[in-house]
């Protein structure tokens, strides 16, 4: 079949109802949660939106906006740049990734039994390995998303879920996230949380092992997805393409994913 072929298919799929697009990105507002850190380190500031003109004297044809935020705010792309792992590494910026990296087919693991029992779930090599037996191995060039439901925790509060000993949020053991990174060789991986290491990682050795080990082997990150509970197991393509900013480490974005309807 020809590439033009293939393509034609997908629109007609699309067009006829069989293919879905599903969109796994949060609102971007004021209210956006934003991931906290202890007050020694600089913070990353929320999102905040001032009006350049809307039909009045400023533009009386045009309406825009002044956006201000960090880069790793609500719905966002970790690059390797990110983390200091991957700070030597080539191709590391938003600017210089190839743009075919963006996509890729989506591994969904479902733990929210798991994280139901247990706030600070990490999922482990032999849970993987386990999924794959059901599903099969998954590919290079992957996306793995964690299922956990973290999603539908609507407030900021309860989303962020900060306690006297430091927030509480499920993530990936170290020995997980080398396994993905070198031995399956992923694209990267993504979560509902606010980042892509459980919320206790800053107490592990090393801590935020997922940060360093993905963005040490070239890898991505995406955090504060949702409806991921929309996506079968296998068979979907995510479409994580961030902003092109020079020298950028990371990116709101809106992630979309075709799947079979």
């Amino acid at each position: 079949m020809s590439t033009v072929t293939v393509l034609s298919l997908l629109v007609e799929e699309m067009r006829n109802g069989r293919i879905k697009v599903v969109d796994l990105t949060q609102p971007l507002g004021p209210d956006t949660p934003v991931i906290g850190l202890p007050p020694i380190f600089a913070p990353s500031p929320g999102f905040s939106l001032s009006e350049i003109s809307r039909y009045n004297d400023k533009g009386p044809g045009w309406y825009w906006n002044t956006i201000t935020l960090g880069e790793h705010t609500g719905t966002h792309f970790d690059a390797p740049v990110h983390w200091v792992t991957g700070k030597d590494l080539s191709n590391n910026t938003l600017d210089t990734i190839p743009a075919a990296r963006f996509i890729g087919p989506a591994c969904v693991i479902d733990v929210t039994k798991e994280t139901a029992v247990s706030e600070d779930f990490l999922l482990t090599r032999e849970a993987v390995m386990a999924w794959e037996g059901t599903h099969g191995k998954i590919p290079p060039g992957a996306w793995v998303l964690l299922r956990t439901d973290w999603s539908k925790r609507l407030s900021a509060e309860k989303f962020l879920n900060v306690k006297d000993d430091g927030p509480h949020s499920p993530g990936f053991h170290k020995d997980c996230s080398h396994f993905l990174a070198y031995e399956r060789d992923v694209l990267g991986v993504g979560v509902e949380t606010v980042g892509t290491d459980a919320g206790q990682a800053g107490k592990f050795d090393p801590p935020f092992p997922n940060h360093g080990i993905m963005h040490g082997a070239g890898k991505f990150g995406l955090a504060s997805l949702r409806n991921l509970d929309q996506l079968p197991a296998t068979g979907a393509v995510v479409i994580a393409s961030p902003l092109k900013i020079v020298d950028g480490s990371g990116s709101p974005l809106r992630v979309l994913a075709l799947a079979p309807a």
